[in-house]
This record gives structure tokens, sequence and C-alpha cells, in this order.
């Protein structure tokens, strides 16, 4: 379903003014209880980093008893992530909580209108508030065409969470609340928890924001480069990413592409690769989609899927490159992801480091991923080919990192929590 967002940066540097602009935007916060059906159909969610919540007036020893990723910021994992090089955070043009980032609103609506709509709620809360300072405005979307710049259609699997109701879709993993949200069981027979007061953690959870910047025209080069036709440059674009651009699964059609399968929500994620593909023959063990989520390829293992899920959400942003160019055109473009998961580093932080950009877990050795790895160890990827395995060499950096920031989304009651605060940064009593 095509939707429209937008994220909301702010600087806080005034506890008083902060918890003033919260209580404003209280009666507009969507409540999980009609997330799937709100009344009008548009999402409103604040978010704080960890310097935020100690601006906000959290004790310290409190924020400081939330997950190390969390607590120390997106930008100071940058080696143990791979965010290198350009992806250094020294380059990214986006704000974040070692830089002033300390409050997020994230907006989302199912029309540019609705998306308008919150954008002023949300403007009308901050506004006149001087101890809030907007740093970054970034509007996000999925067109009706519902594919990213690279021209894959977006968004067609997601984990089924324990208690959301209804049935899961066949391949749908039923996945414990507790991966998600803190307050329930996880997947390690726990219940996952935070610092503090319950009613301050409860029913909270953490998202993993990464900004990333597609080089549009280097991906339709490489294709070009290592395939004669333009079925061929599909091949070789499917390989890659383990479906054809259109969604359809290389497991349920490795030869050809077949959009009807895309267009049966029974079908088109009707799959696993244990018993069917353990060798990749089909899905190569290395592309995109097998690696954020292995399915039960990895089942019985020490990197067990089931323990490193993540809720994902992807929205593009910046104008589209035009069909056939092969060179940019100056502009900005790329996706933004909002990772959801109730412990940043045993999920978003375990797939970056050792799925992404680290082949080992498949017998890939140092090759990262495809689409979206890092280059500066390796840069080739092999895929099973007749007659002979294919090697594609000289991999580009097909994605650049241009902002990051682990965030915890507080419940409704926690929000209230948060204004009855006193202390923070400011003039704070």
């Amino acid at each position: 379903m095509p939707y429209f967002g937008a994220y909301l940066l702010f600087r806080i540097d005034d506890a008083v003014a902060a918890r003033e602009g919260i209580r404003r935007l209280l009666p507009h916060v969507t409540s999980a209880r009609d997330w799937d059906t709100p009344a009008d159909q548009a999402w409103i969610n604040v978010v704080f980093t960890a310097e935020g919540l100690r601006r906000i007036g959290v004790p310290t020893d409190i924020v400081n008893g939330f997950p190390i990723p969390f607590v120390q910021g997106m930008a100071a994992r940058r080696v143990f992530l791979g965010d290198v090089g350009d992806a250094d955070p020294g380059n990214w043009d986006w704000p974040h909580g070692g830089n002033g980032f300390h409050l997020g609103l994230f907006l989302m609506g199912q029309s540019e209108e609705a998306r308008s709509e919150k954008l002023a709620i949300g403007r009308a809360a901050m506004r006149g508030l001087p101890g809030l300072r907007l740093l970054a405005h970034l509007d996000v979307g999925i067109p009706p065409t519902m594919r990213e710049h690279f021209g894959y259609v977006d968004g067609l699997s997601r984990p089924f969470i324990e208690g959301e109701g209804g049935e899961p879709q066949p391949g749908q993993d039923v996945t414990k609340a507790g991966e998600f949200v803190l307050g329930y069981e996880n997947e390690l027979g726990r219940i996952a928890t935070g610092p503090g007061p319950e009613i301050f953690w409860r029913n909270g959870t953490f998202i993993s924001i990464r900004k990333i910047r597609q080089n549009v025209a280097a991906f339709r080069r490489f294709l070009r480069e290592n395939a004669d036709t333009p079925e061929g440059e599909e091949f070789v674009a499917a390989k890659m990413m383990g479906r054809w651009r259109s969604g359809c699964p290389l497991a349920l059609s490795p030869d050809k592409d077949d959009p009807d399968i895309v267009a049966d929500p029974l079908r088109r994620n009707a799959f696993q690769y244990a018993q069917d593909d353990p060798d990749g023959r089909k899905t190569p063990v290395g592309s995109h989609i097998r690696r954020i989520n292995p399915r039960d390829a990895l089942d019985k293992t020490i990197s067990d899927a089931r323990t490193h899920r993540l809720l994902r959400r992807g929205s593009a942003y910046g104008p589209v490159l035009p069909d056939g160019a092969t060179q940019e055109d100056g502009e900005d473009r790329g996706i933004v992801l909002a990772l959801i998961n109730a412990d940043p580093a045993r999920q978003f932080e375990f797939v970056q480091s050792q799925w992404i950009n680290d082949g080992d877990f498949v017998g890939e050795g140092s090759r990262s991923d495809p689409i979206a790895g890092r280059r500066d160890i390796a840069d080739d990827y092999t895929y099973s080919a007749k007659p002979v395995r294919r090697r594609l060499k000289g991999l580009p950096d097909f994605t650049v990192v241009r902002g990051g920031e682990h965030v915890f989304l507080p419940s409704i009651s926690s929000l209230h929590w948060l204004t009855g605060l006193s202390g923070g940064i400011g003039n704070s009593p």
C-alpha cells in the first residue's frame, strides 16, 4: 500500500519546553490499539535519543540502564557497524544523538493530504517553544508502484507478531512479541524489560534508523556491464537481491519473473531454504533477502534467525532518476529504514555487522551483501550458474549511509510519565 511520511528531528535546549511540546502532542499520538486501521489513516509517533531522555529529565542512571547501542548512539558504533570511509558519521548529513538530535516526530499517512495534516499538528505543538529547535525535515514515502529507487518492489515480507490477531500467511514466521515490544516474552524465553519504573519502558520499543543514499546510476551501469541483454540485466539484479524486481522470489521462480506470484499474498512468501535450496542454487546464500532473513537456513545454529528478527519499514526519499539514465543528476535520493527491535545489539546490530557486512555465517568469507554491504574488505559476489559458478567483480558502493540513530519510542503511558518529570536541561525547576 502506498504511503507518505515525514521525519522531523529536534534539539532540546529546555526540558520544560520539551515536556510542554509532548503534552500538546499527546492527544494526537497514535495508539497501537487501532494501528492497522487508525481513524484518520495517518500516524504520529514521538521518539527520543538517549541524550534526549536525559535532557527532558529522565535520570542518567535510568537512561544508562538501556542497551549499550542506544546509550552510546549509532555514530559511536561506526566501526562495528561498518560505517567507514564515505559512510563515516563525519560525512553524515542527518543530525544524530552525538551532534544535536534529541527528539523526533515520525509521521505517516496513506495520502499526501493525511501527511500534511499530521505535519501541521506536529509543527503547531512545537510552535512558540524556544527550547525546541527543528534541525531536519525529510519527506519520505512509497509511491503507488511500491518500488524503491533501484526498481525493486519493497515491503513484501514481515514477521507475524504473536498476539497481533488473525492468522499468519504462508511463509510468515510467528515471532514472540518481546522481540519487538518491551514487557513481553521474547524468543529467548525471557521478558524484554527496560530500566526504571515499568510505566516508563513497558510497551515501548527501539527503532534503529538508517538514512541511506542510493547510487542508482552506478547500480544501472553495473548491471549493464555484467549482462549482454536487458533480460540478462534483470537476471543479475535478481541474483543479487534474491527476488526479481517485481518482488517475485527466486525461490519460487528461479529462471524467469512471474508477477502473478507477487500478486498473491498466499504465495509470494511461501518458501524456505533448508530442504529445498540449502546450497543456494535458486536463491544465492549471499543474496540480500537471504542475508537479512535466512528463514530456516540457520535453524539450530548459534545464528538462529528467530533471535535476530527485525520489523522493517522502508521509505524512499528524493526524486526518481529518469528511466535509462546511467549518470547521476546531482539529486539526493535513497531510503530511510526504520527497524523496530527490542534489543538493538542482538537484532539490528547483529544483522548489520554479521549478516550484511560479513559472509562467514553462510560460507562466503569476507564477502558482504551485494546490494547494501561495505566494499572496503571485499568487492566481489558469486552465485550458482551453468556451466560454472559466476563471480561478479568490482562491486561499487551502491549505497552509502548518510545518517542513523537508535531511538526509543515510548508508549502513550510513558509519554504521560515523561511530561510529569522535573529537572533536565535549561530553565527546569
